[in-house]
């Protein structure tokens, strides 16, 4: 019979399962879309399930954008803090990536209307603060706030922007840092 450690590990894989499942749907279905039912449907477990670790859409919404801005600033660490390493993360978030991307900002616009998001909403930018590290404040929240920009531009264009596109302005807006 497995331990305390075996059940853990099963809870915070079927925590994991919930929260991916979560993103999904909302990239599928939009916000609207998100119940439990909904959501166990796509992680493939019982009902009961999301909400014995999510009691309230809200909280499972909170954890869904916190995990989210969590896996993005993980994905960002990665990234070399070059305008071109940087273009190209933005050009596969609104290309590649786009469905992801745009679930993760239906939920941060979410915390607009929804006051009790906007914790999880703001982790995105104290999370890529550590990740940028040491920049003047104004440079960096304008760099932040840039990168916004251009990925909700991205999300809203025919075509998605290449890199090549990305990175003068990019390049521009680093030279600030």
């Amino acid at each position: 019979m497995p331990g305390p450690d075996g059940r853990r590990a099963r809870g915070d894989r079927r925590r994991r399962a919930i929260l991916e499942a979560t993103l999904r749907v909302v990239e599928r279905d939009g916000v609207a879309g998100v119940s439990h039912r909904s959501v166990a449907r796509e992680a493939d477990v019982p009902p009961t399930s999301t909400t014995y670790y999510y009691a309230t859409l809200d909280d499972l919404l909170i954890a869904t954008l916190t995990w989210s801005a969590d896996q993005m600033a993980s994905s960002f660490r990665k990234v070399s803090l070059t305008p071109v390493a940087v273009a190209r993360f933005i050009a596969d978030a609104v290309g590649e990536h786009r469905g992801r991307t745009l679930a993760e900002y239906e939920l941060y616009l979410l915390a607009a209307r929804r006051p009790e998001l906007r914790p999880a909403a703001r982790r995105w930018i104290s999370l890529m603060t550590e990740v940028i590290g040491p920049w003047d404040p104004v440079a960096l929240r304008s760099l932040l706030a840039a990168v916004d920009g251009l990925l909700i531009q991205g999300l809203i264009a025919d075509f998605p922007p290449m890199a090549e596109e990305l990175e003068p302005v990019v390049s521009l807006l680093m030279l600030g840092g």
